[in-house]
C-alpha cells in the first residue's frame, strides 16, 4: 500500500509523466511487493524556482531532468527488496525515458497500517480482512 508523490520539473510532456508513473509502479510491483491494483501516485510538476537541490550531493551531476520520489509505504521491505527496487527504476527510467540514474532520488518512509484509511473514515485493518 504505498502512496508515492513523485516531483518533476515543468515542461515534461504528458506521455513522459505517464511513463514515469507506469515505470514506478512496475518497479513497486516487480521489486517491491506491492499487488497490481495498488496504485496511488501524486504527480507534481514544478516550476525551476521551486525545486532546489545539490547538483553534486552523493551524487554524480544532478540536471533538470531529476526526479524526487517520495514513498510512504505499509509494511517494511528488506535492504535487498529496496536496493533491486532502485536499481530495477533507475534502469528503466534510463532505458525508457535517457533519465541519468544521478537525476533520480528515492526517499522511503514506512509506517503502520493503522496509519492509514482508504475511504469511508475506516482504519485499515489487514487482520479483519
Amino acid at each position: 500500500m504505498p502512496f508515492t508523490r513523485i516531483t518533476v520539473r515543468e515542461g515534461m510532456s504528458e506521455a513522459t509523466l505517464q511513463q514515469i508513473s507506469d515505470i514506478l509502479h512496475r518497479a513497486l510491483t516487480q521489486e517491491f511487493s506491492v499487488p497490481e491494483k495498488d496504485r496511488f501516485q501524486v504527480i507534481e510538476v514544478l516550476a525551476a524556482q521551486r525545486r532546489i537541490y545539490d547538483a553534486h550531493y552523493l551524487s554524480g551531476t544532478r540536471n533538470d531532468d531529476f526526479i524526487l520520489f517520495h514513498i510512504v509505504a505499509g509494511k517494511p521491505r528488506t535492504c535487498e527488496q529496496k536496493q533491486r527496487f532502485y536499481a530495477f527504476l533507475s534502469e528503466q527510467l534510463k532505458d525508457s525515458l535517457k533519465i541519468h540514474p544521478d537525476n533520480v532520488m528515492v526517499i522511503i518512509q514506512f509506517n503502520r497500517a493503522e496509519e492509514w484509511s482508504f475511504s469511508g473514515g475506516k482504519m485499515y485493518c489487514p487482520e479483519a480482512l
